[in-house]
């Protein structure tokens, strides 16, 4: 599984994966050359650029247009479809300060810690959309009268994003040197996967320069990957692989997907996707100021409007998360327990979900 001799492109400092082969007849060798580029792109950086995949640009680009035209509802109507008290229902708008995301695995019981993470508060605003049959996340869909046309291409959208993440899983399981390309597959149904809408509005640029406010912390993505939707704003930045708490700008890059490894995919793994010796964490990443600087408007220096939209690959609810046995060797013993996924999304959602009163209207 060494990928010292897979040579990569790179667009920046993320590597540029072309997966046009894979579903346009290529050969089997083609297909295990793309495997072998995605991860080891993986295991050096864990976040990648996807070109000539499978949702054609211009529904991407519709997605985006259905995504402002949400966002720019009033107030009242966004509220009208409320994310749900607490963290165990992830479904639904968020307003702006309602979530807080942060580097912590979630794993430890305590208030003060919560407290601490939630002073700084991020500045964005989402809309979480999952599978209409899974029962244990219902969605919260807008009215139809609201916003006519929404929920059908919302949904439409979800399962043309799950026929892409399929391709990836496959692809990810021969890279790895697994003979099964279905290993991955087999844990993941599609119904628990999660579609989100994301609004970072304009800010003073000083607010987030002296930290009062942030975009997105830096943190982890819990499931098993996710692929990111971005607009040509800018602003998310990756930790350095080379240098820990460095982080560098993954600048967009057009028509591409941002792919990166989530922490179940580490555990799977055995921590085969990620370059830090005895480390527990999936990449970490974190949205921040535009790179450029005009990126931005008016007297006060506001921040440009940023949208993206990620799709987050989850297994089944009841799967359990074990070391595949193949990337277990005498030198390099399992490192993590078992886990199951339910519980460790609620364990994740803990620490960035508390009980808030909704905005005035």
């Amino acid at each position: 599984m060494s990928s010292d001799n897979v040579r990569l492109a790179y667009h920046g400092g993320v590597p540029v994966i072309d997966f046009a082969k894979w579903h346009t007849g290529g050969s089997q060798e083609e297909k295990q050359t793309i495997s072998s580029q995605l991860a080891s792109a993986c295991q050096k950086v864990g976040f990648v650029f996807i070109v000539n995949h499978l949702i054609p640009q211009e529904k991407i680009s519709e997605a985006f247009s259905w995504s402002k035209k949400m966002f720019d509802l009033e107030q009242k109507q966004k509220m009208l479809a409320p994310h749900p008290p607490g963290h165990v229902v992830h479904r639904g708008y968020s307003w702006p300060g309602l979530e807080k995301v942060s580097n912590s695995m979630g794993d430890e019981d305590d208030p003060e810690l919560v407290h601490k993470l939630r002073q700084v508060s991020d500045v964005k605003e989402s809309y979480e959309i999952g599978s209409d049959n899974y029962p244990e996340q219902p969605n919260v869909w807008l009215p139809d009268h609201v916003l006519p046309g929404f929920r059908k291409f919302m949904t439409d959208f979800y399962w043309d994003s799950w026929e892409n993440a399929k391709m990836i899983l496959k692809a990810m399981a021969i890279g790895i040197g697994l003979d099964d390309e279905d290993y991955f597959l087999r844990y993941h149904s599609g119904h628990e996967n999660q579609l989100r809408l994301l609004h970072y509005p304009p800010v003073p640029a000083a607010n987030i320069e002296d930290q009062s406010m942030t975009r997105m912390a830096a943190h982890s993505d819990w499931a098993s990957i996710t692929m990111l939707f971005q607009d040509d704003c800018g602003g998310l930045q990756i930790e350095n692989p080379n240098k820990r708490e460095d982080f560098i700008a993954a600048e967009p890059l057009q028509d591409a997907i941002v792919l990166n490894v989530g922490d179940l995919l580490q555990r799977w793994s055995n921590g085969y996707f990620f370059p830090y010796t005895h480390t527990l964490k999936s990449t970490l990443h974190r949205v921040t100021l535009p790179p450029r600087q005009d990126r931005f408007t008016g007297d006060e220096n506001l921040t440009r409007a940023r949208y993206s939209i990620p799709y987050f690959v989850a297994p089944k609810e009841k799967a359990v998360i074990e070391t595949i046995q193949e990337c277990v060797t005498e030198t390099n013993p399992a490192k993590y327990k078992p886990i199951r996924w339910d519980e460790y999304r609620l364990m994740r959602g803990s620490m960035q979900y508390e009980t808030l009163e909704a905005p005035k209207a």
